[in-house]
């Protein structure tokens, strides 16, 4: 599977991605004096919409687009619609924020970002999106191997994982990865997104990461499963899933809120979402 941010920048996974990204940082700075944030792929950084990439797959126009023009959204979109509004400049425009920039400008002083990327394009991006971030790093490394290594090294670990899933060795890196981290850092938070093709592989990886978070804090798997459909084509990316280990308090709640809008208002019949410990 292909799954290079830029072609669906803004779409339905990044708004559910994104606003649990958001509640889960803001509960652990609640929680924590500072943070080491680990984004294991972090892609450019920040995406134009109006792009060749972006416009070729138009899943934007059904994602963001659509949010930014809905009446009924809830509160929980809040943070990520006003980091919209500031990339733009408080204007409607065509600009979209990707995971290093909202986690960036949510630092505190006490709080550090590593961004990851392999790609040498998307490096050079994700470099220049960062450089006004004094506590905000772009690396030229293996993700996985950088939170195996650097967690438990000053500040509470938060690790985001969200790989293009071009190499079949993708879930068995991320559980190996989430033991690797629980080991040096136990009270790690980590979140890894998933595309929802079929049931039988989602199952999978959730029981072998059942296998390697029995003891984390916040009791184990927190699952934001959300589906636009139902999961009977295995070759359409039929939702998303946020698979969080050491959720803190109210990201259960934000994450619910903004699945079941989504699948409502986004979905097609036979969507639904829900949120639940594994």
């Amino acid at each position: 599977m292909n799954y290079r941010h830029a072609f669906h920048a803004g779409n339905f996974a990044d708004l559910h991605k994104h606003t649990i990204l958001l509640a889960i940082l803001s509960a652990l700075q609640a929680e924590s004096d500072a943070l080491a944030v680990i984004d294991t792929h972090a892609g450019a950084g920040a995406y134009d919409l109006s792009g060749e990439m972006a416009r070729r797959s138009g899943e934007a126009q059904a994602g963001i687009f659509r949010l930014k023009a809905a009446s009924d959204a809830p509160a929980v979109f809040g943070p990520l619609l006003a980091a919209v509004l500031k990339i733009n400049s408080g204007q409607e425009g065509d600009l979209y924020p990707g995971s290093p920039l909202l986690i960036a400008r949510a630092l505190r002083k006490t709080d550090r970002y590593a961004g990851c990327e392999l790609r040498p394009d998307d490096m050079s991006l994700l470099a220049k999106t960062l450089a006004p971030y004094a506590n905000a790093q772009a690396l030229e490394a293996d993700g996985y191997a950088t939170a195996a290594g650097q967690a438990g090294r000053g500040g509470r670990a938060f690790v985001l994982i969200d790989p293009p899933f071009e190499r079949p060795d993708d879930y068995a890196r991320i559980v190996e990865t989430t033991r690797a981290v629980l080991k040096r850092a136990p009270d790690a938070v980590l979140a890894i997104w998933l595309p929802l093709k079929d049931l039988e592989t989602f199952d999978a990886f959730l029981r072998a990461m059942e296998t390697v978070t029995p003891n984390s804090v916040g009791g184990g798997l927190l699952v934001a499963e959300l589906r636009l459909r139902p999961l009977t084509d295995p070759m359409k990316m039929n939702g998303s899933a946020m698979v969080m280990v050491g959720a803190p308090t109210g990201v259960e709640a934000a994450a619910a809120e903004a699945g079941d809008w989504i699948a409502a208002r986004l979905g097609e019949p036979g969507g639904r979402s829900r949120v639940w410990r594994a």
